[in-house]
C-alpha cells in the first residue's frame, strides 16, 4: 500500500485542479478598461478577439487613425464608454469564461470570450454596440460571426463608426 500512496496523492492533486482550457466561472472583481477584467481565481482575463481603445494615447491609435480614419478624440471617448458599459455589466457578476486555441497573450493574461449570467457573449455585445473592433492580427473560433457583426455596427454607424466627427 505505502508504494501506491504518491501515485494515489498525484491522482487526487490532478482531479482537484480547475480546468486549465475550456470553461472557467469567476466574479468580475475590477474592469481595467474596455477589453480587460480581474476575475476572482482566474486573475487578468483580456476579451478574445476584441480589441477596445486605450483611455490614453498609445501606439494602438495609429491602427484605428490609418485604417478606419477615427480621430483619437473619438477613440478616448469610446475607450471612456467601453470601460462603463463592462462596469454595468460584470462588475460584481458571475460569468463563464471559455477559453479558444490560444489561451494567454503575451501579458500572461487569460484570453476567454466572457460570458453573462444571462448567456449573452459580453465580447460580442462590445461590438454590437461599436464599442470595440476585431481583433484581426490572429485566428480564433469565433472570428467570422465577430467580423459579421462589427460589419452590423459599421453600417448602422454606431459607436466607432459614427459618421458625424466628433
Amino acid at each position: 500500500m505505502g508504494r501506491f500512496l504518491p501515485l494515489l496523492f498525484l491522482l487526487l492533486f490532478w482531479v482537484a485542479q480547475p480546468a486549465a482550457a475550456g470553461k472557467l466561472n469567476g466574479t468580475v472583481q475590477w474592469v481595467y478598461d474596455g477589453d480587460t477584467l480581474l476575475v476572482e481565481g482566474v486573475g487578468k482575463v483580456r476579451l478574445l478577439g476584441i480589441d477596445t481603445p486605450e483611455t490614453e494615447e498609445s501606439p494602438r491609435d495609429r491602427f484605428y487613425v490609418e485604417r478606419f480614419q477615427i480621430a483619437p478624440r473619438r477613440l478616448r471617448r469610446i475607450a471612456h464608454q467601453a470601460t462603463s458599459f463592462q462596469i454595468e455589466q460584470v462588475k460584481g457578476a458571475r460569468v463563464r469564461l471559455e477559453t479558444d486555441r490560444q489561451e494567454r497573450d503575451r501579458y500572461h493574461r487569460l484570453l476567454a470570450y466572457v460570458y453573462l449570467p444571462d448567456g449573452r457573449l459580453l465580447n460580442r455585445l462590445l461590438l454590437e454596440k461599436g464599442l470595440a473592433s476585431v481583433f484581426r492580427r490572429y485566428d480564433f473560433r469565433l472570428k467570422k460571426q465577430f467580423l459579421a457583426t462589427e460589419a452590423q455596427a459599421r453600417s448602422e454607424r454606431l459607436g466607432l463608426w459614427r459618421a458625424n466627427p466628433d
